[in-house]
């Protein structure tokens, strides 16, 4: 009998064989260690957060973040609960993952908050304001923020309760934290995630390139300046299917914004939507997007001395109950007679080049005006001012011309009212926000210094008599109206007031109610206009002249 203790043959050579194999087995063991670098999830609680809404969870997020960041990357885990944080700072490579049911909510206690020291402050005029963010990176590449979780600022408490008080947090003014707030990064992602009360802008993004935003829903209605998104010098950003309700800009451009699509989104604000301000804002598009109760001009754009807007196309676009709806200002913001100096006209422009503004177009708009009214959700009073009753579409040149601004399949109901005096009311020689221009005077379209201006398939209508015209065009050239639709009222002088005009053809043009004159041409330049076909047999008279414009300076075809 062969004694069990000892192995066979067989089982000899096999465990020989295991034994030389063990050190090259534990060689891929330790490796495996390092294989899922950059792919490991980082959970907070792990790192000590409680997550019960009390306990400030600031130094765990934080701590996750870096270790994150250390080993090349991966996902940082909110999960749910209610994390209670002050300012976090994102690394590159970094996933932030707020889960279903947790929450980021901003602490009251504003010395939970600092700064971050590298972005400069209002001394770099392209910047702006406050460099404070509940959650913000600075050259940081590769970084993802997403829900479908909730980052709350709880921006209420930043508020002051009056003049001259604190506000409860302790911390006001340009130090108040935004939500979001990315200086200088590249590769950065926001997505599926709802934002919620900051105690300033929303998410603001500054100097940053390849951004994606998809699938963020703000609200952002509790405090003053509350922004959606704010983009300073920011290119190659595509922006989806966002929903935005906020009590400022909903998406403020400033500075040199290049390559931007906006698509599929909803916004509501207090102020405008797309706010242009400074800077070479070109190759932008803005489609497919719905603008409902929004009372500060839903399209704005301010181009000043040394400013290029070029190349930005809007269509599809549903606007409705708002003021405005398209403002676009080309010079100083000041009125050029409030300048200091012997000749101020001269002396700014020799100091400033002026602004240029080409290439801007508006297609398949569809809007609805009204008077502006209050945000029923915004726990504080918001006056309104005199010149945002009556407002209209108003093209601006100030000093220098807007070039190739064209109009097609427009349809725009305006709340009317306007009186003759209002009619006759004086346009100030500024470029400044659009309620400074005060009562305009006409009720659709103010075209003002504008060369290369197509109207095709628009139609103006009003919901109320008005004996403002229609449109006013002074000093327009080389401009194409088309299958225009307009309605008129008896006791206004005329549906449209050409003023130092020429080269204007319109054609296949509707007069839908009756008027005393269709066309009143005023100013002795006034030049090569021509009616041509269409429908202006409701009007008493289809041409009229004055202030020296000269009989044949328009004239009706056929």
């Amino acid at each position: 009998m062969t004694d069990p203790s000892v192995p066979s043959r067989r089982k000899y050579l096999g465990l020989t064989a295991m034994l030389a194999a063990a050190p090259a087995m534990a060689e891929p063991q330790e490796a495996s260690a390092a294989h899922d670098l950059g792919a490991r999830t980082y959970n907070i609680r792990d790192f000590g957060a409680k997550g019960d809404g009390r306990s400030l969870d600031t130094t765990a997020l934080q701590s996750a973040i870096d270790q994150c960041t250390k080993d090349h990357g991966g996902t940082v885990l909110v999960p749910a609960g209610t994390f209670v944080i002050g300012t976090v700072e994102m690394k590159s490579n970094v996933t932030l993952r707020v889960s279903a049911g947790a929450t980021l909510l901003g602490t009251t206690d504003g010395k939970q908050y600092y700064a971050a020291s590298a972005i400069p402050l209002r001394g770099d005029s392209t910047l702006g304001d406050g460099n404070v963010g509940l959650i913000f990176a600075v050259k940081a590449d590769n970084v993802t923020i997403e829900g479908p979780g909730m980052i709350d600022g709880q921006g209420k408490e930043f508020h002051s309760p009056g003049r001259g008080q604190a506000p409860p947090s302790g911390r006001g003014g340009n130090d108040r934290p935004y939500h979001l707030l990315f200086h200088q990064c590249a590769n950065l992602t926001v997505r599926d995630i709802f934002l919620k009360a900051s105690a300033y802008h929303s998410v603001r993004i500054i100097q940053s390139s390849y951004v994606k935003l998809d699938g963020i829903r703000i609200y952002n209605r509790v405090n003053g300046n509350n922004d959606g998104f704010h983009f300073i010098s920011a290119e190659h950003v595509a922006m989806s299917n966002c929903d935005v309700q906020c009590q400022d800009d909903a998406c403020a451009l400033f500075g040199s914004c290049k390559f931007i699509t906006v698509t599929n989104c909803q916004f509501s604000t207090r102020w405008s939507v797309f706010r242009f301000g400074g800077g070479e804002a070109e190759n932008i598009t803005i489609s497919n997007c719905l603008i409902y109760d929004t009372y500060g001009c839903p399209v704005k754009m301010r181009c000043g001395p040394r400013s290029r807007f070029e190349n930005i196309a809007f269509s599809n676009l549903i606007m409705r109950n708002v003021t405005g709806p398209i403002s676009i200002g080309l010079g100083p913001q000041a009125p050029v007679a409030a300048l200091s100096g012997e000749d101020s006209a001269a002396a700014l422009r020799a100091a400033q080049p002026p602004g240029i503004v080409r290439n801007i177009s508006f297609s398949g708009v569809q809007a609805t005006v009204i008077d502006p009214v209050p945000q029923p959700d915004y726990p504080w009073t918001s006056g309104y001012r005199p010149g945002e009753f009556k407002t209209c579409i108003v093209l601006n040149g100030v000093d220098s011309q807007l070039e190739h601004i064209s109009f097609d399949n427009v349809h725009v109901t305006f709340p009317g009212g306007g009186t003759a005096e209002d009619a006759a009311a004086v346009v100030p020689k500024t470029a400044g926000e659009y309620f400074e221009l005060g009562i305009l005077p006409s009720y659709a379209l103010y075209a003002r210094n504008v060369r290369g201006l197509t109207l095709n398939n628009v139609r103006f209508e009003k919901s109320k008599p008005d004996l403002r015209p229609a449109v006013v065009a002074d000093h327009v050239e080389d401009a194409a109206i088309n299958g225009f639709s307009v309605q008129g009222d008896k006791n206004a002088q005329s549906v449209l007031r050409f003023i130092e005009s020429k080269e204007v053809m319109l054609s296949a043009t509707r007069l839908l109610t009756p008027s005393a004159a269709f066309l009143r041409v005023e100013g002795t330049s006034s030049s090569g206009i021509l009616i041509d076909g269409g429908d202006v047999s409701k009007a008493d008279r289809a041409v009229i002249f004055d202030n020296g414009a000269a009989p044949g300076s328009a004239k009706v075809l056929g």
